[in-house]
């Protein structure tokens, strides 16, 4: 049976599930029905200093709904915790005592001074939580405080905060990163410089979900107004693999542990954050929509497809994907594929030929001998996939690379290995091949 404890940064949890932190983890309560379900490890809520900040009363969530009312994207604007910094110290060291084998760790966020950094995590520390991760990404409320993404932002603060970090605790130090910033690996790169001994990402993205249009207001709102909040959930999955994937495959912050958070709501959705170098994965828009139950067919689903493949421990999945992800300039151009319809699973509907027809290459054809008829004409499919894409029917339009012969389309013969690099299309291929000194005949 696969082995699904992790060890990430020193801290030991029995399953790399933890939830974020957010409000699933904002009290005792919460966290010990956690821990009961089977939660690994949780982040607990940020802390920061005293008085605690006050949240709205009122609305604080926005979602967008797929049409059958499945959460696809999720919204907040609610701060920090709003509860006093004893009573969450005061939980937090009953917690740990009550479930040592959890990982619990600590998220953290006060004013940009070193002062105010050494004073809360010595008072962390005491409670016996297992690390702390430091809050550089909330993109609202906090930000315009001078704190939360507004320190995100900025790699030397990043790197700045992380070593003051560093030197006043014992505790590992995870910097959570922002992902409203345009290049993530210079924050990542400014974390590994501080000292950090792991990142977790990604935060939040900045976000407005949508406009009353009776009252003119964006929501959630309060009292007529509306505000930017932070968008998650399954909608921003793919924008947090790729950032997770930059930093796995930047050579200044290989190695560097990675906790990965975006839009994770199955097994699956975990195993690819961990193939793309996550140690670790968080969770917390799924936890809030379905409850903490969740996590029990995440560690049987991971488990059994762990089995199935022979992978005997998570360490053995950390990035296997990230060698396979490459830049756009590297990819082979002389690749080729052809979509393929398999007539006895086509429902005739016609998505593939009117999506082909009005927004792509006309390179299917919808009717034969009078009668609604799918067939994919080779000399003009590009095999871009849009008609796999919007096909209702799983696997009835498929993907066929061409091996041999020539491509229909292009003339150009199928096989061989070209990228931008060395394609004869490519402006600076051109201008090399015409400096070449032009060969003179020998003189007969």
């Amino acid at each position: 049976m696969a082995d699904l404890r992790v060890n990430f940064c020193g801290i030991k949890a029995p399953n790399p599930f933890w939830l974020a932190s957010a409000p699933p983890t904002d009290k005792a309560y919460n966290v010990e029905r956690a821990f009961r379900a089977g939660w690994g490890g949780v982040v607990w809520k940020t802390l920061g200093e005293d008085p605690p900040v006050v949240n709205v009363n009122g609305p604080r969530y926005g979602a967008i709904h797929g049409s059958d009312r499945r959460v696809i994207g999720f919204n907040n604007i609610e701060l920090i915790t709003d509860r006093p910094l004893e009573v969450n110290l005061r939980e937090i060291k009953e917690i740990k005592r009550a479930w040592p084998d959890r990982a619990l760790v600590v998220s953290l966020m006060v004013p940009c001074t070193e002062a105010s950094w050494k004073a809360i995590l010595a008072r962390v520390e005491e409670t016996g939580a297992d690390g702390i991760e430091l809050n550089f990404g909330c993109p609202h409320g906090m930000s315009e405080r001078g704190m939360g993404s507004a320190v995100g932002q900025v790699p030397e603060y990043v790197e700045m905060v992380a070593r003051w970090c560093k030197a006043n605790t014992r505790m590992p130090v995870i910097v959570k990163l922002t992902p409203n910033i345009t290049d993530i690996r210079h924050p990542a790169r400014a974390a590994k410089a501080g000292g950090a001994d792991a990142v977790s990402l990604i935060n939040t993205i900045n976000s407005i979900m949508g406009v009353d249009l009776d009252a003119m207001t964006p929501f959630p709102a309060t009292d007529g107004y509306g505000t930017h909040g932070g968008y998650c959930g399954m909608a921003v999955k793919p924008i947090a693999l790729n950032m997770v994937a930059e930093i796995a495959r930047d050579p200044a912050t290989q190695g560097l542990p990675i906790s990965g958070i975006g839009g994770i709501e199955t097994w699956r959705d975990a195993a690819e954050f961990i193939a793309l170098g996550a140690g670790t994965v968080q969770v917390c828009t799924a936890a809030m929509v379905y409850g903490f139950k969740i996590v029990q067919e995440m560690i049987t689903g991971l488990s059994d497809w762990m089995d199935q493949k022979g992978y005997r421990s998570v360490d053995e999945i950390v990035g296997r994907a990230v060698p396979r992800v490459t830049d756009w300039q590297h990819l082979n151009l002389d690749y080729v594929v052809k979509a393929r319809i398999d007539q006895d699973l086509c429902i005739k509907c016609g998505r593939c030929h009117i999506a082909c027809e009005d927004t792509s290459h006309q390179a299917i054809s919808h009717m034969k001998d009078g009668r609604r008829h799918y067939e994919v004409k080779l000399e003009e499919c590009v095999g871009c996939n849009l008609c796999a894409m919007v096909c209702p029917v799983e696997g009835c339009i498929t993907m066929q690379p061409l091996t041999e012969g020539v491509d229909p389309r292009t003339g150009v013969p199928v096989g061989g290995f070209r990228t931008w690099k060395e394609h004869p299309n490519n402006p600076a291929v051109i201008a090399a091949a015409q400096a070449q000194p032009a060969v003179l005949e020998p003189a007969e």
